[in-house]
C-alpha cells in the first residue's frame, strides 16, 4: 500500500505547474485557467487527478479501514476484498460491453440501413456484445456467495 502511495504522490507532482498557473490567471481569464488546468499536459492532470481520487475512495472504503475505525463490528472471518473484486468484476465488464456494444451498434445500424432484412443477425451481435456485462455480473455473485 506505500508503494501505491508514493507512486499517486510522485504521479501528483505534474500537476502542481497546473494548479500554479491555474491561481496566477483565474482572476483575469477562469475559463482560459480551468480549461488549462483541466487539459494541461494533454489531459494528464485529470487522470492523475481521478486516479488519485479513485485510490483515495477505494482505501478509505476497504474493508480493512472500516473495520479499523470500529464503525461496524468484525463479522466470521471473511475474505476482505471479496465485494471489492465482485464490485471491480461488474465495473470493467460493464465498461467493456458499453465499448463493445458501441462499436457493433454503430455497425448494425449501417447494416440495417443498407438491407433491413439483416435486422436479426445484426441484433444477436449486439446481444453478443452485451454479454459481457452478464459475465461480469455472474462472477460477481459468484464471488459474493462462496
Amino acid at each position: 500500500m506505500g508503494i501505491i502511495m508514493v507512486a499517486i504522490v510522485a504521479g501528483l507532482v505534474p500537476i502542481v505547474p497546473a494548479i500554479v498557473f491555474f491561481i496566477r490567471h483565474n482572476r483575469n481569464e477562469p475559463t482560459h485557467a480551468t480549461r488549462g488546468l483541466v487539459l494541461g499536459l494533454g489531459g494528464f492532470n485529470a487522470v492523475v487527478g481521478l486516479m488519485a481520487a479513485g485510490f483515495g475512495l477505494v482505501w478509505l472504503a476497504s474493508p480493512a479501514t472500516i473495520l479499523a475505525s470500529g464503525m461496524v463490528a468484525p463479522t466470521a472471518a471473511a475474505d476482505q476484498f471479496t465485494s471489492l473484486a465482485a464490485a471491480l468484476s461488474t465495473g470493467f465488464a460493464t465498461i467493456g460491453a458499453g465499448i463493445a456494444v458501441s462499436a457493433t451498434g454503430a455497425a448494425a445500424v449501417g447494416a440495417i440501413a443498407e438491407k433491413p432484412e439483416s435486422f436479426g443477425r445484426s441484433l444477436i451481435f449486439v446481444g453478443l456484445a452485451e454479454g459481457i456485462a452478464i459475465y461480469g455480473l455472474i462472477i460477481s455473485f459468484l464471488l459474493l456467495n462462496r
